[in-house]
């Protein structure tokens, strides 16, 4: 059954709206105005969204610019009164569907949306794909940037698309590789991973390639390599920017024809491998320095994905926190409800140059330290507790047992009294958009 969610502040209209819909065997949901929408887009999956433009708190246009950020592949129907041609055109630009004139003909409603429907219907691998990506996302975040990247992974998922992974040390990269495998043709077959920055170029071609025996010193038997063993599955080339230019010539050909020759051997071997790589530094600019071949350049950049770094993206710290605290608390048999206020208002100051791998060592540590029931500033590391100093005097300490939602409100609400209620300034402190911080004032019940 496909879900529509019906978005308008006009309640006798979204009941006719309702009623209408369910009569075709839809399953039908309802928001009073786009932050609202935007929310429940977050916190479930719609097949379609039918909204109205002119609404108070949120207007349809933006909150289908902020839709479009969290899921970019959700049909969108704008509604409106007061056609204007500027409007139309700007919410097609946006990523809107269609663009109809209330009042609706309720038949040419129907027949409108069976036929969007029936064009964007995702196959029944694809809904399996977003189940599992739903999961994925406790490794990596939840926020904004995190979903517009897992709804990207869903689309080349499927695909037999050779996929270069960007982003600094400790984003995730991995785990983005480790999803696009998953939820591939090949997930029942290896996904063989190779750390390019971890061999020495006399090693690296050897592992890569196999070799035969006596083709070097040392080489007492004949070694299959990384891509043999990876046939009829994926390999995953970690650090792709460290492999030296030499071995460079090798990768392009197994790219380009899925064929190279062991060390010391004349034999041609073909292989089946889909090629996923990672790297944290800027290739172009390691081809202009002559390190790094811009034929291969090219041959890996069919579809960059970025990870961005958890400094720009503190809306995930909470979640992924939360994540890692249950993980940790359950290994080392510890009983730990959570953080305290203060310990997470500490955690989204940070920085975290090591970014998600970073925190997931801070919580172990914290966790391993922790004889409360609740994780406090003393139990993080000493670069953490120095920023105490920073923090307003009046965060006040709440009871054992509260949850992260609760801390994080109480986390607003003191931002907002430093900042005097300023909302761009608050958001700014929080590192997070004016629109989160609105959504998340929203959800709290918060004027």
């Amino acid at each position: 059954m496909h879900t529509i969610l019906v978005v308008d502040d006009d309640a006798a209209h979204r009941l006719m709206l309702q009623a209408v819909l369910t009569d075709e065997g839809y399953e039908v949901a309802e928001a009073d105005d786009g932050a609202t929408a935007v929310a429940a887009v977050k916190a479930a999956f719609y097949d379609l969204i039918l909204m109205d433009v002119r609404m108070t708190e949120m207007d349809g246009i933006e909150a289908l610019e902020a839709i479009k950020q969290i899921s970019l592949g959700i049909p969108v129907v704008l509604m409106t009164a007061y056609p204007e041609v500027p409007l139309a055109v700007k919410a097609m630009k946006l990523g809107a569907v269609d663009y109809l004139t209330k009042p609706l003909d309720t038949d040419e409603l129907r027949l409108r949306i069976a036929k969007m429907l029936g064009h964007y219907t995702l196959s029944a691998q694809e809904q399996a794909v977003k189940t599992r990506l739903a999961e994925a996302s406790r490794l990596i975040g939840r926020g904004a940037a995190m979903q517009t990247l897992l709804d990207t992974v869903a689309l080349v998922a499927p695909t037999d698309t050779t996929v270069l992974i960007l982003g600094e040390s400790g984003t995730g990269k991995e785990v983005v590789a480790d999803i696009i495998h998953a939820n591939s043709d090949r997930a029942a077959q290896p996904l063989v991973k190779v750390n390019c920055a971890a061999l020495p170029e006399t090693l690296l071609e050897s592992e890569l390639f196999g070799h035969e025996k006596g083709a070097f010193t040392g080489a007492i038997a004949k070694r299959q390599g990384r891509f043999a063993v990876a046939d009829g599955g994926t390999i995953f080339l970690d650090e792709i920017g460290e492999i030296p230019v030499s071995v460079q010539v090798k990768l392009l050909r197994v790219l380009q024809e899925q064929q190279f020759e062991p060390v010391g051997s004349s034999k041609t071997l073909t292989v089946d491998v889909r090629v996923l790589a990672a790297t944290n530094r800027d290739l172009e600019a390691e081809i202009a320095a002559g390190r790094f071949r811009e034929d291969l350049f090219y041959r890996l950049n069919v579809f960059p994905i970025h990870v961005p770094p958890l400094r720009e993206r503190k809306d995930d710290i909470a979640a992924l926190a939360e994540h890692f605290l249950e993980q940790y608390a359950e290994k080392h048999q510890r009983q730990i409800h959570g953080l305290s206020p203060r310990a997470l208002d500490l955690l989204m100051r940070y920085e975290w140059k090591g970014n998600v791998r970073e925190l997931e060592n801070t919580i172990e540590r914290s966790v391993i330290l922790c004889r409360e029931e609740l994780i406090m500033p003393q139990h993080l590391p000493a670069p953490l507790q120095a920023l105490s100093e920073d923090l307003d005097a009046e965060t006040p300490d709440l009871e054992p047992g509260i949850t992260l939602k609760e801390m994080e409100k109480q986390l607003i609400l003191s931002t907002l009294k430093q900042h005097d209620g300023n909302r761009t300034k608050t958001a700014e402190a929080l590192g997070i958009s004016r629109r989160s911080l609105q959504m998340k004032l929203k959800e709290y019940g918060i004027s």
